[in-house]
């Protein structure tokens, strides 16, 4: 925040409820009823775990209960891992998570039941499969122990995964005419975004996204990238702009101030 300051940059705190085109830019409205004006806009709000309603989840989420094998698999490599099943992808997460550890353990839960040849593919890695839904998740000294099932066994587990929906957070944005779309995965919805070009332009001339906004699984390094080839262009834009104004004044003998 002090980089950002030194440039120049202002860092308000708040939640913008809405966003409107003005008569040159933008005007941004936190809930506290302020507004800051902006002549381009440039969204990298991320986005929302929407998690699995299992009691006890919430709780350990980024610590025990995780979601991405590249992300936290070091950390849970060789210890009893749990994979909560609640979509078609699984099967895919168990053998994703079979790359870290030797125990493996899909639990069914609300998903689908695996077919022929993805049993087998569990089964040649070793992975246990387990039917029910999962209850709660059980602690021990505020860490996972093990995964409840609604008959009331419990599994010893160290570590879960899930898979969260990851829904934009751009709510404020309906306001300009940006709505969210589904966000596919081997024709899974696993989320939503704001669809943006190569450079985050949007269908709305003025209006950029960058990160988990435009590209839910985007990682923490491609995000910032993004956000720089965001920045590069909405620069272009401004001086395009400065400079057609500037040749409108010059012809009309008028000067010219950005």
């Amino acid at each position: 925040r002090e980089e950002v300051r030194s440039y120049g940059g202002r860092i308000e705190e708040g939640t913008v409820t809405s966003a409107e085109r003005d008569a040159t830019g933008f005007t941004v409205r936190p809930a506290d009823g302020s507004a800051v004006h902006g002549r381009r806009l440039l969204v990298t709000t991320g986005l929302v775990d929407e998690l699995p309603e299992v009691a006890g989840l919430a709780e350990l989420w980024g610590r025990d209960v995780l979601h991405c094998p590249y992300c936290h698999g070091w950390e849970a490599r060789d210890l009893a891992i749990g994979i909560l099943g609640t979509g078609p992808l699984g099967v895919h997460q168990a053998l994703m998570w079979r790359q870290w550890s030797e125990s493996v353990t899909l639990f069914l839960h609300t998903g689908p039941e695996p077919g022929d040849e993805e049993y087998e593919q569990l089964a040649a890695r070793g992975i246990a499969v387990v039917d029910g839904e999962v209850s709660a998740l059980e602690q021990t000294d505020g860490r996972l122990s093990g995964v409840r099932l609604a008959a009331g066994t419990v599994v010893p587990c160290r570590a879960l995964a899930v898979a969260p929906r990851l829904a934009a957070r751009a709510g404020f944005l309906a306001t300009l005419g940006l709505e969210p779309v589904g966000q596919e995965i081997a024709g899974t919805v696993i989320g939503t975004y704001i669809p943006g070009g190569p450079t985050g332009e949007t269908a709305v001339p003025g209006v950029w996204v960058a990160g988990n906004v435009a590209t839910p699984t985007e990682h923490v390094i491609g995000s910032v990238a993004a956000g720089n080839h965001a920045a590069a262009a909405i620069n272009a834009d401004l001086m395009a702009e400065d400079t057609r104004r500037a040749v409108a004044a010059r012809r009309a003998g008028d000067a010219f101030r950005p």
